[in-house]
């Protein structure tokens, strides 16, 4: 049979109209499977909590199943780039982090995804602020003396953090770059090791998210000089912030955030902002937060996306100042 460059026309126009459509459906019906939620970190750590305490609210307000998976590795990188690489059609989503899409974009060569290209911003979910501790018999007692102390003594005190890169590192980068103060770097494997030298007072102070300092504070062991946040926390309100402290430009936060690969549709997104909004903003779900450090932030896509813009360009600076780079 014969067809007229015509009727080949309209049947493809025909067949792409009815592709568009079913798009169009299977959008209007999401979710009509489970979703995966992808914390790029291993079970059991704060940010693993936080996604599952996310997570179950989120499959209320969806009306299905959110299921949280973890994908360790490479500092986040692994979990992250299994998103980057996924379908943009709201099943598979990211718990990102001011790791992910803050400290490794700025310290890491040849890091396998683009933070600000190869996502889709749903909302930020949470901040989770740092504190700056010192050893019990550190010799200053507040921000002004120790780094009046670290200037006046070049390298004799210590500052220790988790890992060479990560955001204590920076953090502490940060506050020498903004102060003059001479401190040498620790690194460890892990906050467990640098903790533990620090209660020892093998190594002079440490920087790490609240929830992670509080038991060693609440201990006695460590004593928290400043807060990196607006306003104290509740858990330490005898701990000035940074501002307070003297140090009214600094700042330095560990987030989570909700990301979906690149592309996602529109409608989804909306959708899945307007859930997360919902479940960050439910009264059991934000005590549950707060418990663990985090203020909920539930803003919008945008605000989300400028600020991981933000970040990454403040610690790029930050570690192009002090030297930082590495192989992943």
């Amino acid at each position: 049979m014969k067809l007229t460059k015509t009727a080949i026309a309209v049947a493809l126009l025909s067949g792409a109209s009815l592709i568009a459509g079913a798009a169009s459906a299977q959008q209007a019906d999401y979710p009509n499977k489970p979703v995966r939620l992808i914390v790029p970190f291993v079970p059991g750590g704060t940010a693993d909590i936080i996604g599952r305490v996310f997570a179950a609210q989120l499959g209320t307000e969806l009306g299905a199943t959110v299921v949280v998976e973890n994908k360790a590795g490479a500092g986040g990188s692994i979990g992250t780039r299994f998103v980057a690489d996924a379908a943009p059609d709201g099943y598979i989503l990211l718990l990102a982090s001011s790791s992910t899409h803050g400290t490794n974009p700025a310290v890491y060569k040849n890091l396998t995804y683009d933070a600000a290209q190869d996502f889709t911003a749903i909302t930020q979910l949470v901040t989770v602020p740092g504190v700056l501790s010192v050893t019990k018999d550190f010799p200053a007692a507040d921000l002004n003396g120790l780094i009046a102390a670290a200037k006046a003594n070049p390298d004799k005190y210590t500052y220790a953090s988790s890992g060479a890169g990560g955001l204590g590192n920076l953090a502490m980068e940060l506050m020498k770059s903004m102060t003059g103060a001479k401190l040498m770097h620790i690194a460890y494997r892990g906050a467990g090791p640098a903790f533990t030298d620090v209660i020892s007072g093998q190594v002079s102070m440490i920087w790490e998210p609240v929830p992670a300092s509080l038991p060693y504070i609440k201990g006695g062991q460590i004593r928290p000089i400043a807060i990196a946040a607006d306003t104290r926390s509740p858990e330490l309100p005898d701990t000035p912030t940074f501002k307070e402290a003297g140090l009214p430009r600094y700042e330095a936060n560990a987030w989570n955030g909700l990301l979906a690969p690149k592309g996602l549709p529109a409608d989804v997104t909306q959708k899945l902002h307007d859930a997360s909004v919902k479940a960050l903003n439910n009264p059991e779900v934000k005590a549950k937060l707060a418990s663990l450090g985090g203020t909920v932030v539930a803003g919008t896509s945008e605000a989300f996306k400028n600020v991981i813009a933000s970040d990454v360009k403040k610690w790029k600076n930050v570690a192009a100042d002090a030297k930082i780079q590495l192989d992943q």
